[in-house]
């Protein structure tokens, strides 16, 4: 997924940017490819555990359930946080919070699922206060002018992670299970201590570095009622529930993959095999989002999204109802369509907002819980119907992203931003 814009804060560095700004700058880009790299690795522990605990789809969805539940839960808790801490404080408090998380795998291994899941909450939750506090010090550490361009690579790098973990977690753990459950759930421990060991360094990196001090503007602070005013733009609303049906359906995917090309009448891989092609489903966002830069250059945002939404649907569509290698590329091929997605519903909705931007900010990034309705959902249907068909479920989120898309252009055109 791409890295939230944080839009709700107003920073102002205490010292001019300057080329001794370049090391917090590498280490800043390096958060954005960690927590795309840990967020990846879902989609090749799911199926993994799933094994190991002989666990029905749905029971195998709580480990996204828990992970994308975390946002909804510590995402205003952690913005509370920062505003006693500080930015940087925040920053190396996720990192450890996160470190914790991947520790805790090591005694998950003999301790159970619950312990698992567990595990996954808390390093969501440290990836959630990380979020909150390392995206502004991309707007600073360098000129205002270039701070469009900083951010498209901190994001580039997320997804660079979001393509290397999965094809890591194949070759690290799917590979390296043994066949006793004892054994499998063992292949955890070593990559997950591993990772453990570097967000600790990167901790200690961000509290030595010097970076800039950042402060809440005033004018950032939201007034009382101002939820409910933000909650009258209609766009606002429908953006909401576009990011929590997109994160949904392509976390969705994303942990579907493994188990859906493993499938018989799809490509009937291996687990490991298989991993390889969950980095290809995430690498189409990344390559996605340089042809949508050029693109949405001379192309409304609007239509850019309803065509890509469109095309989500007919590719997920021949997923359902092809076979062989025509369904393996068309479910792989949509993350070439998720590209756009985020970032463009996410300035759409908040589009005229004035004001009560923070407030709609806020309520956006809440909608990311939809990374753990949506793929509950699928399991639950998969466990039912099937894991071919249970994809009609992601198919109808981009039907409503796809509504978005043509009800914003149509809005757009008629310099309409509210209800």
């Amino acid at each position: 997924m791409a890295a939230s814009p944080n839009p709700t804060v107003s920073v102002t560095a205490a010292s001019s940017a300057s080329a001794t700004n370049t090391g917090p700058l590498v280490i800043v880009t390096i958060l954005f490819f960690m927590w795309g790299l840990l967020t990846s690795l879902n989609d090749v522990l799911i199926p993994h555990l799933k094994a190991i605990y002989t666990l029905n789809y749905l029971q195998a969805m709580l480990v996204q359930f828990c992970f994308f539940g975390a946002y909804f839960i510590v995402s205003l808790p952690a913005g509370a946080l920062i505003r006693r801490i500080g930015y940087q404080k925040g920053a190396v408090t996720g990192l450890l919070i996160a470190a914790g998380g991947c520790a805790l795998f090591y005694p998950a291994a003999q301790g159970g699922y619950g312990l698992f899941l567990f595990a996954f909450f808390v390093l969501a939750a440290g990836i959630t206060i990380l979020q909150v506090a390392a995206n502004p010090y991309v707007t600073v550490l360098g000129p205002a002018a270039t701070a469009s361009s900083r951010l498209t690579l901190t994001q580039a790098f997320n997804s660079l992670g979001t393509t290397v973990g999965p094809a890591l977690g194949g070759m690290l753990i799917l590979a390296g299970a043994g066949t006793v459950a004892a054994d499998q759930a063992a292949a955890v421990q070593g990559p997950y201590l591993a990772l453990a060991a570097a967000l600790a360094i990167l901790a200690a990196l961000f509290a030595l570095a010097r970076l800039p001090r950042i402060d809440h503007a005033e004018a950032d602070v939201p007034a009382a009622g101002a939820v409910g005013s933000a909650l009258h733009h209609r766009h606002l609303v429908l953006g909401a529930v576009a990011i929590f049906l997109y994160v949904g359906g392509e976390v969705s995917i994303g942990s579907f993959l493994v188990n859906f090309l493993g499938e018989q009448q799809v490509a009937g891989m291996p687990a490991a095999q298989a991993a390889s092609y969950v980095s290809v489903y995430w690498g189409g966002a990344l390559i996605g989002r340089f042809i949508g830069f050029a693109v949405m250059r001379v192309v409304s945002p609007g239509k850019a999204l309803a065509f890509n939404a469109l095309l989500a649907i007919a590719l997920v569509l021949a997923a359902i109802f092809g076979r062989g290698q025509a369904a393996m590329w068309a479910i792989l091929a949509v993350g070439l369509c998720n590209s756009i997605m985020f970032p463009t519903i996410f300035s759409m909705a908040l589009h005229g907002l004035g004001r009560h931007t923070g407030q709609g900010s806020g309520i956006l990034c809440m909608a990311i819980v939809g990374g753990a309705i949506v793929p509950f959902l699928q399991g639950w249907l998969a466990d039912r119907i099937g894991v071919q068909p249970s994809f009609f479920v992601p198919a109808a989120c981009y039907g409503f992203i796809l509504y978005f898309g043509v009800k914003y252009a149509n809005l757009h055109r008629q310099g309409a931003t509210s209800a």
